[in-house]
C-alpha cells in the first residue's frame, strides 16, 4: 500500500479527480505460502488526471502488454475501485472482468456518485478490505475527500504578514514583505490548486496576472515567459466591481471567471459547478476577514517575515469577537523555514467524517 500511495503521487494534485495508485500483486501459490509482502509485483498503475485511465485500469493495460495472467492477483488500490461510468468505464468491473481474486483499500470513496466498487466487488465473490493505511490515505487525498465531503470547493487561504501581522504599509505598499524563497514556495502551491480568486479590488490596486510561475523572486507585474508550468489555475474574481477589458488577471488563455457576487457560498458554489476541487484565496483583507467569517477556510498558508511594519494594513478585519474566547482558532499542521522567512500551514479543526 505504501508503494500504491507513491504512485498515487505521480497523478495531479488538481482536477476534479483523486490522486489514486494500484499494486497488482501475484496470487499466493497456496494456503500455506508467506504474507502478502512477499508476493511478485505484476504491474502498476496510477491516474493521470481527468480522461485518463484510473489507477486499475492502468495497471491492468500495463499487465496484458506485458503479457502477464493476473486471474487471481491482488489489487492494492489507495481508494476504493469505482462503480460508475464516467470519462471512463467502472474499475469495479474491469477488475472483474480481468479475474482478479481479492482487492485491498486504503480509503472509501464518499462519492455517492461513484461509491458501491467495494459491494459490487463482493457482490461476485471477490475478497475485499478496506482501511489499509487509513491515515496515510486519508492525509494523500485530504483535499479532495474534504471537497466531496463538504460539497464545495476546499479552500486554502494565503496570507504574506510581518511579524506584526501587517499585510501592507500604511502607504498600501507591500511589495515585498516576504522574501524569494517564500514566493517561490507560494508559486508551487499555485501549480497545484484548481483556482486562484482575489477581489476586485486587488485587481483595481494591484492588476496582478495570477499565474503560476517558476521561483525567480521577481515581481508579480513581469510578463508570462515559456517557462511558466503547464498547469495554469482558473483565475477568479470575486466583487461587483468590473474588472476592465485590459486587466491583465483576464489573460488570454480562456482562464478567467468574475463571480460578480460578496456572498461567498455563492462564489463557491460557482466554482464547484466548473469542477474546482481547490481554491487558493488570495485576496486582500476585506476577502480574507468574508471567507474566515463564513467558516470558508479549510487551511491557512501563513508566511511570516521577520519585519515589523508598525502603522499598516492589518492580515483580516473584525471577525466580530469581543474577548479572546470568540477567536477562531486552527490546528498547525506544519511550520518550514522559507530563507529568513517562516511559513506556518494549519488546519481547521473539524470532528472527523
Amino acid at each position: 500500500m505504501a508503494y500504491a500511495l507513491d504512485l498515487a503521487r505521480r497523478g495531479p494534485a488538481h482536477g476534479p479527480n483523486p490522486q489514486v495508485g494500484c499494486v497488482l500483486l501475484a496470487p499466493a501459490p497456496g494456503p500455506d505460502a508467506p504474507g502478502i509482502f512477499a508476493r511478485d509485483v505484476l504491474a502498476v498503475g496510477w491516474h493521470r488526471g481527468a480522461g485518463t485511465p484510473h489507477a486499475e485500469a492502468d495497471a491492468l493495460a500495463r499487465a496484458e502488454a506485458a503479457g502477464v495472467d493476473v486471474r487471481g492477483a491482488t489489487a492494492v488500490v489507495t481508494l476504493e475501485p469505482c462503480n460508475h461510468t464516467g470519462r471512463t468505464g467502472p474499475c469495479a468491473q474491469a477488475l472483474l472482468d480481468a479475474g482478479v481474486g481479492e482487492v485491498v483499500v486504503s480509503v472509501s470513496d464518499p462519492n455517492p456518485v461513484a461509491a458501491g466498487g467495494a459491494e459490487h466487488l463482493r457482490a461476485h465473490g471477490v475478497e475485499v478490505r478496506t482501511g489499509l493505511m487509513l491515515d496515510a490515505g486519508e492525509e494523500l487525498l485530504r483535499v479532495w475527500l474534504a471537497s466531496v465531503r463538504l460539497g464545495r470547493p476546499f479552500v486554502t487561504l494565503k496570507t504574506a504578514t510581518s511579524l506584526d501581522g501587517c499585510v501592507a504599509a500604511a502607504d498600501g505598499s507591500s511589495r515585498w514583505i516576504t522574501g524569494p524563497e517564500s514566493r517561490g514556495h507560494a508559486h508551487g502551491v499555485r501549480a497545484t490548486v484548481d483556482a486562484i480568486l482575489v477581489g476586485s479590488g486587488t485587481v483595481a490596486a494591484d492588476d496582478p496576472t495570477l499565474t503560476a510561475r517558476p521561483a525567480t523572486g521577481e515581481a508579480e507585474d513581469h510578463e508570462r515567459s515559456s517557462t511558466t508550468p503547464v498547469h495554469q489555475p482558473l483565475r477568479a474574481v470575486m466583487g461587483e466591481r468590473p474588472v476592465p477589458d485590459d486587466a491583465r488577471i483576464r489573460g488570454d488563455d480562456g482562464r478567467f471567471i468574475h463571480l460578480t457576487t460578496h456572498d461567498v457560498h455563492e462564489a463557491l458554489a460557482r466554482l464547484a459547478a466548473l469542477e474546482v476541487r481547490h481554491v487558493l484565496v488570495e485576496g486582500g483583507p476585506t476577502v480574507a476577514t468574508a471567507f474566515v467569517t463564513a467558516g470558508m477556510v479549510d487551511e491557512i498558508h501563513s508566511y511570516v517575515a521577520p519585519v515589523l511594519v508598525g502603522e499598516g494594513r492589518r492580515v483580516v478585519g473584525s471577525l466580530g469577537g469581543q474577548s479572546i474566547d470568540d477567536a477562531v482558532r486552527w490546528s498547525t499542521s506544519t511550520v518550514e523555514r522559507l530563507g529568513e522567512d517562516v511559513l506556518v500551514v494549519a488546519r481547521a479543526v473539524r470532528p472527523p467524517p
